[in-house]
């Protein structure tokens, strides 16, 4: 930057700053901004650093003025005479002026040495730069979410560095897909997924392997998905490899998979295309998520599914020779279905299932034959008619006993008797172990609590009210951790997995604390006020379908509260599954890597 005066051309001054103001794509007010501090600088090196000095650069006609400002403050409370003046003086020069006032003294033109040139521009440029990066950061955050365009300017070390125009993009080395190789000059797209604001300036953050990626390119090639008559609900990628979308109509006369393969599969093919080869399995999704899951497996065939909704876990059953095809090459479709599901999977095969069914029948066999003094005839009768607990046979209806072969109200009445003298007596061998624990007998009367949870609950040291309330949910009802090699493990509780559930286990300690004196009970109906104010916000946002299936008791818990105690898990037969309309098939051909077509 060339030696410049205040008294520089004004026209000139103008002219630069609306050129610099274009380059670099930002008002031309800051550039002016900018010299106005230059030139204060710049005055200051002349004048003298403890001068309050002011420039104003004219926007319309590019005039210049500088002045020396001086504040007005009491006779004795000078501190600074560069930057105040007493009243006294002031008033010499100006008997309006009062305390506070400012006296501006206008400075004469001067011409900028080399080193205050060379301050100037640095000024300038630093004032320009700022305010680019700001222009930056506000052009691109409100961006986050689409595709952007770019050329690739260079690679470092498997970072590909985009050029948008006025602004640079990174595509780190794990948000590209694998064995895709740039070179410089190539266009490329990718997501824009985040925008952070650092000290150099904005940092782009751009990703080829999102799955929102791939969305938003159903987006572009499915004029449904742009206009929402169909929704992709979950995308699971394993990038440059295999992915698996679920997708959803909101009018019942459009397949949803038909339009996202297209005619010939010519839709879907350029997505493919775009994504370097990339599978892609279109699912029909599904307000059911046992259906969701069975659809997201495929191609391999499901047997059974038992949901655990506490844990968000789903056993699946499946042949055996299915098993490989439901795990897929290194786990991946398994993998990507739990991904697409938010679900965790469990895979077993109907070998496994079936023996484990069988030492669970035997177990309750021999539970019924000790309980009921009965013969293993009977015993193994009544487990297979699903009675799994000494307590449903103690409290079932009498009536319900008459629908099993050989059975009638005499008979009905004798194994009931029989179940409840069991449990009395174990209720009393319960209660002199909670008493000789030391379980305190105020403990037994919070409501939730029973004799044989009092027993567990010594056996770990919990033994006054006190000691309830200073727990947490978890500690009752177990909680997951990562194990050895990085999936989470499930860890005991006090209680056993699905004897209480989260939610009443919080309540249950909530109570204890209003029974200790720690908490006022309004606290503990607010939470149930709260809780009960969640599940209906739940209820109100399931569709019609669900409704329809929780009125029949056929997903979900239903209303009476013994029945929700009792199903802690829902299970579902391929054979309802089955019965879905059949434009809910999967567009998946046959194989692990297989291709949708329409």
């Amino acid at each position: 930057m060339s030696a410049v005066g205040v008294s520089a051309n004004r026209l000139e001054i103008l002219q630069i700053a609306k050129a610099v103001a274009e380059e670099k794509a930002i008002d031309r007010n800051i550039v002016i901004e900018a010299m106005q501090e230059a030139i204060e600088k710049a005055a200051k090196s002349r004048y003298g650093q403890e001068h309050d000095i002011r420039a104003l650069i004219d926007a319309d006609t590019g005039e210049q003025t500088l002045w020396r400002i001086q504040t007005v403050v009491a006779d004795d409370e000078v501190e600074d005479p560069a930057q105040q003046i007493s009243l006294t003086d002031a008033k010499k020069i100006d008997d309006t002026l009062e305390v506070g006032g400012e006296i501006k003294e206008e400075l004469p033109p001067f011409d900028f040495g080399r080193v205050a040139a060379q301050t100037a521009k640095q000024v300038i440029m630093q004032k320009v730069r700022d305010a680019e990066r700001e222009r930056q950061y506000g052009e691109y955050k409100d961006r986050v979410g689409e595709i952007i365009n770019g050329i690739v300017k260079r690679v470092e070390y498997g970072h590909v560095i985009v050029d948008l125009g006025r602004a640079e993009g990174i595509i780190r080395r794990n948000d590209g897909i694998p064995r895709e190789n740039f070179q410089p000059n190539d266009r490329v797209r990718a997501y824009l997924y985040k925008v952070s604001r650092e000290t150099k300036g904005p940092q782009i953050f751009l990703s080829r392997a999102h799955p929102d990626f791939m969305v938003k390119l159903f987006a572009q090639e499915v004029p449904e998905v742009y206009d929402g008559v169909i929704e992709i609900r979950a995308c699971a990628r394993d990038a440059g490899s295999r992915a698996k979308i679920g997708v959803i109509s909101n009018d019942s006369s459009i397949d949803p998979v038909g339009a996202c393969v297209g005619m010939r599969g010519a839709r879907v093919q350029a997505v493919v295309g775009e994504l370097s080869g990339e599978k892609i399995d279109i699912i029909p999704w599904n307000y059911d998520a046992a259906t969701f899951i069975v659809n997201a497996l495929q191609p391999a065939e499901v047997s059974k599914v038992v949901l655990d909704e506490d844990e968000q876990r789903v056993e699946v059953v499946v042949a055996d020779d299915q098993f490989p095809l439901a795990i897929g090459r290194r786990g991946q479709n398994v993998r990507l279905a739990s991904q697409l599901t938010g679900w965790q999977i469990d895979l077993v095969t109907e070998t496994a299932d079936s023996e484990r069914y069988q030492k669970d029948f035997q177990a309750r066999t021999e539970l019924f034959m000790t309980a009921l003094d009965a013969d293993e005839t009977l015993a193994q009768l009544l487990a297979s008619e699903g009675f799994e607990t000494v307590e449903e046979i103690a409290y079932v209806s009498p009536e319900d006993f008459i629908s099993i072969e050989g059975f009638d109200l005499e008979v009905a009445a004798e194994i009931q008797e029989r179940a409840r003298e069991y449990l009395d007596n174990l209720a009393a061998e319960q209660d002199a172990r909670r008493k000789e624990l030391g379980v305190e007998d105020n403990v037994l009367e919070l409501e939730g609590m029973n004799v044989g949870f009092a027993v567990k609950f010594g056996e770990n040291d919990i033994l006054t009210v006190e000691d309830v309330a200073g727990l947490v949910p978890d500690d009752i009802t177990g909680w997951r951790e990562p194990g050895p090699d990085g999936k989470p493990v499930f860890q005991d509780g006090i209680l056993k997995k699905g004897e209480m559930r989260k939610d009443e286990a919080q309540l249950f300690i909530m109570r204890a604390r209003v029974a200790a004196g720690w908490i006022e009970p309004e606290t503990l109906e607010q939470l149930q006020a709260d809780m009960a104010a969640e599940a209906a916000g739940e209820a109100s946002d399931m569709s019609e379908e669900e409704r329809a299936l929780m009125a029949l008791g056929e997903i979900g818990k239903g209303g009476d509260e013994s029945e929700e105690l009792a199903e802690e898990e829902l299970i579902f037969d391929l054979d309802a599954l089955a019965a879905e309309d059949a434009s809910e098939e999967t567009s998946s051909e046959d194989g692990d890597d297989a291709e949708p077509k329409e």
